[in-house]
């Protein structure tokens, strides 16, 4: 599996929505957020469609298509971010080069529905693609340090790093309200012990599936599996969703489990009772309330990469990036 190019100051990253529109966040929001990024030493540009939006929040299959293949087709990009999540990125698989797209290896991170997006590329064109922060996230002013911190180690420094929890975590809509926020005291929480390395796959739980019985699923045997859902996802759902993953693979080596929102009713008691379904789960590590998904902050991680897990001290090693 390659690894993409790390990012120097200076490099221009792209933003794109393969997914929903830019819309969402409004120009003068991407203006702001374009700023942050600058700051950090980045030039930032945009895909030529990423505001059109049609009657489900997104534009044509073809112009999702365009900026992907113009941002992977540009060599002054050096990093490809999306915009935010949406509900149909699975659609632009079939229409993508990956010929050239695997001539052009190159930084891509997003997460939730981006899951379809990163996951084909990696799996058509042999190089790893990440699970992290969108363009859009960086508007998030709490918390952001968590969150800044591990795109940094995962995109500009080049030596293995640890994740470890944050201190606290939110469930906020912190784009409605930047100033007046919720925070909990966060840690991760052990279903079962153990220690394990190997390749890691995953993100969102319902996109991932999506790509099952296609081109674009990954072979997970011997995997690490990373897997997180949203709010419009109930316990009774997720454990269906999840059950089909374990399904459609074999001797997977160990899971980690985002924090789940509240609004999905998913209780300790009903992630328990679902993972108990289960007794080959008692023989891996399973970890759970880890810090990514569709809460704050998030880390970012290697979707191909390699990792190692340990439930005695609770760390992540990121070890290929």
């Amino acid at each position: 599996m390659r690894i993409p190019n790390k990012l120097t100051v200076g490099d221009e990253i792209r933003v794109i929505a393969p997914s929903r529109s830019a819309a969402i966040i409004t120009a003068e929001g991407a203006e702001q957020t374009k700023k942050k990024l600058e700051e950090l030493g980045f030039r930032v540009s945009f895909g030529r469609h990423i505001f059109e939006c049609d009657l489900q929040q997104s534009s044509s299959i073809e112009h999702r298509v365009a900026d992907i293949h113009d941002a992977f087709n540009d060599n002054n990009v050096k990093a490809v971010l999306t915009v935010i999540g949406g509900f149909n990125c699975n659609e632009v698989l079939s229409y993508l080069d990956y010929d050239m797209i695997a001539n052009n290896p190159k930084i891509l991170c997003g997460f939730s529905d981006i899951t379809a997006l990163a996951t084909a590329i990696t799996k058509k064109c042999g190089f790893v693609t990440y699970s992290g922060p969108h363009f859009s996230s960086f508007q998030m002013e709490e918390a952001q340090d968590y969150q800044l911190s591990y795109f940094q180690k995962c995109f500009i420094e080049n030596k293995p790093y640890t994740i470890k929890a944050s201190s606290v975590w939110s469930d906020d809509a912190w784009y409605l309200d930047q100033h007046n926020r919720h925070f909990e005291a966060a840690s991760w929480k052990v279903y079962s012990d153990g220690e394990a390395s190997g390749q890691l796959f995953g993100g969102n739980l319902c996109t991932l599936n999506l790509l099952q019985g296609t081109a674009y699923m990954p072979d997970l045997s011997n995997s690490i599996l990373f897997l997180e859902d949203d709010e419009i996802v109930n316990p009774e759902i997720f454990a269906r969703d999840f059950t089909s993953l374990l399904q459609a693979t074999s001797d997977i080596k160990g899971i980690a489990i985002g924090r789940f929102q509240r609004a999905s009713n998913m209780t300790e008691e009903q992630l328990h009772f679902i993972l108990d379904k289960h007794p080959n789960l008692r023989r891996i590590p399973v970890i759970y309330d880890v810090d990514f998904g569709h809460t704050q902050p998030i880390f970012t991680f290697p979707i191909g990469g390699e990792i190692q897990m340990n439930t005695k001290d609770l760390t992540i090693h990121v070890t290929k990036f």
